[in-house]
């Protein structure tokens, strides 16, 4: 007590300003708390205004220029077709379009709805715009439309702001100046599919197009180019406001082609609307200067999109204007295969030149009996002669006595029933048929298959293609094979020197008896083709002529008296066909020509392929750089 009384006194006794403050404590920690809560606060504050400015300055720029501008890729022009001349056969137009962007649309559907009310979308381009959206990613721009108009695109522009993401660009898309004429040759392309870009991300761009047949297909990764790309301003709603940078794409190739336009048009002429096919070869180098099938078909409408009523009439036309004749068309060589077989028989030592065998117009075999085209038979023949009448009793004979193995054999050397390599996709092979393919099939070979394969019938197939080139093999002896690229970007390759193609391991004097026979054939008295003589003076034409059956005709019908082919329905004449090569001494042209059901090589192809090759010899264009005028191929 005495203690505590004794401290209250000294407090008395102290200053006031020495007196403790009660409440001083209390403040002191607040204000430290608070003190360390804003140092806290303004340090992440710094730290994040530090990452922002500094470390991360440069991703946020990117990112707030991102929204001020849109940048996308750009088709680049296909490169251009060119015939030997320089002629344009597949160039590319201006083509004006409607792109969306969806990564600049928060509601693709939507845009797409109001789009569609401006300018109207059938459902077609609703189901390619649903496939595209889901499939690409949000900054590849989808294709809303193409072939746009300018009304289309006035109202586009008008209705802009409701549009979000849509904006008009402006691509090329193909154009084949001759339309028809060379639609299967040069071939079309078409809208990339979901297979296409899974090969090619390229593809995916709006306004690239893939070459879907002929020499758009397989030339096409030469064609295509390289990708550009073009920078724009936009505004909030995605309005392009202003072009900012354009990068223009590469171009593709330009690819040269040996075709000659001119002498095309000329052949396409002369067929008219049969269903024909022709082709013409330098013989020396294999140089394609026309292929020509018809009918044909309108190349541009694969890239607009063939309506159904379009593809209907072409698949149901008997005449197959879809199908290239030249390469795909497999048809009976006939007796234009007989050259061949005469090959076979001379290089297999079992038959020579001058051996013979007689015709009574028939050639009878176990119990079957196989007639000669010449009711009452050619007499006593040689290869020349047999060649000349194109007396179907000797072939029988020699097929049977070399047998079909030889035959395949000198076929294949000779261009027939072989994969050419020409730069065309879907080509087919034909075929020279042997035992073991029989065999392949499960069915037995017999003598009467051999028979009539030595006269080009049974399941001998070839194309006009393979005949052009087996011309062109006789008339040369040299391998040459067909080729239509002549050039890249102006680099002419080393196809055109006749030295490039080897010689073909065979005798010469056997081609030499070949050429012998198809000259008489043309040129001496009773040839089976004088129609098919040249009226160009000092200029002379060696040839075969050829009628395929499609049907049998049985020894009842033959032996009336009374039987035509000419009076049998279109689709069961025999095909006609004519090969050959001029001028004789100096071979510079090889033609084949196969008219679909046109019952006799020599009355209705012959004239035909002779016209032919004098528009060929007049026109002479592998000895011209610029277009040819009125010249004469000569002799020498």
């Amino acid at each position: 007590m005495r203690f505590r009384r004794k401290r209250e006194k000294i407090r008395r006794l102290m200053p006031a300003r020495e007196q403790k403050d009660p409440g001083r404590g209390v403040f002191t920690r607040r204000a430290l708390l608070l003190m360390a809560v804003q140092t806290a606060a303004l340090g992440t504050l710094g730290r994040r205004l530090y990452d922002l400015q500094i470390s991360n300055g440069d991703h946020f720029a990117k990112l707030a220029d991102r929204n001020r501008t849109s940048k996308r890729l750009l088709a680049p022009p296909r490169g251009l077709i060119v015939d030997r001349f320089g002629v344009v056969v597949a160039a590319n137009k201006t083509n004006w379009r409607a792109l969306l962007l969806p990564e600049e649309t928060t509601d693709v559907q939507g845009t797409i709805e109001r789009f569609s009310a401006i300018v109207p979308l059938d459902d077609r381009d609703r189901s390619r715009l649903g496939r595209e959206i889901r499939h690409k990613r949000k900054f590849v721009p989808v294709m809303l439309r193409e072939f746009l108009s300018w009304d289309e695109m006035a109202r586009i522009e008008v209705n802009a702001p409701s549009l979000p993401g849509v904006l008009i660009d402006v691509g090329t898309t193909r154009s084949y100046p001759f339309g028809p004429l060379l639609a299967h040759s040069v071939g079309y392309v078409a809208p990339s599919n979901e297979q296409d870009v899974a090969k090619s991300t390229l593809l995916a761009l709006p306004g690239m197009r893939i070459g879907r047949a002929g020499l758009e297909q397989s030339q096409d990764v030469l064609l295509r180019g390289q990708a550009g790309s073009v920078e724009m301003e936009v505004n909030a709603v995605g309005r392009v406001m202003a072009e900012l940078d354009r990068q223009e794409g590469t171009p593709g190739d330009e690819i040269g082609l040996t075709l000659d336009v001119g002498l095309q048009q000329t052949i396409q002429n002369r067929i008219g609307d049969m269903a024909a096919s022709a082709v013409v070869m330098d013989c020396r180098n294999g140089e394609v200067l026309a292929m020509c099938s018809t009918p044909s078909f309108d190349p541009s409408l694969f890239d607009s999109g063939v309506s159904r009523a379009q593809w209907a009439e072409w698949t149901n036309d008997q005449r197959t204007p879809l199908i290239d004749k030249t390469v795909a068309g497999v048809y009976p060589p006939g007796s234009t295969f007989k050259p061949a077989v005469a090959m076979a028989a001379l290089n297999s030592g079992l038959i020579s030149a001058t051996d013979r065998f007689f015709c009574p117009g028939h050639f009878d075999l176990g119990g079957a009996r196989f007639h000669c085209w010449a009711k009452h038979g050619h007499g006593s023949v040689d290869l020349h002669l047999a060649l000349k009448y194109s007396c179907d009793v000797y072939f029988y004979e020699a097929a049977l006595r070399i047998g079909m193995d030889r035959i395949a054999e000198a076929s294949h050397a000779l261009g027939l029933g072989t994969d050419l390599g020409i730069e065309l996709p879907h080509q087919r092979p034909g075929l020279i048929p042997t035992p073991e393919w029989r065999q392949k099939h499960k069915h037995h070979w017999n003598g009467g298959d051999t028979v009539v394969s030595g006269i080009g019938q049974g399941f001998v197939q070839v194309t006009p293609l393979q005949l052009a080139t087996y011309a062109s093999r006789i008339a040369t002896g040299r391998a040459v094979d067909p080729h239509l690229v002549r050039a890249v970007n102006g680099d002419i390759g080393g196809q055109v020197d006749p030295q490039h193609s080897p010689e073909i391991p065979m005798d010469p004097k056997y081609f030499q008896a070949l050429r012998e026979g198809m000259f008489a054939v043309v040129n001496e008295k009773h040839g089976t083709a004088p129609k098919a003589q040249l009226t160009i003076p000092g200029v002379q034409m060696a040839g075969k002529t050829g009628s395929a059956q499609v049907r049998r005709v049985s020894r009842a019908m033959r032996e009336s008296g009374h039987f035509n082919s000419a009076q049998l329905p279109w689709e069961y004449r025999p095909h006609a066909l004519f090969i050959c090569f001029a001028p004789y001494d100096a071979p510079r042209y090889a033609v084949s020509l196969v008219i679909e059901h046109g019952n006799a090589g020599a009355d209705v192809a012959a004239p035909l392929a002779r016209d032919i090759m004098t528009d060929t010899l007049l026109r002479d264009p592998v000895n011209h750089r610029t277009l040819p005028g009125q010249t004469v191929a000569d002799a020498g």
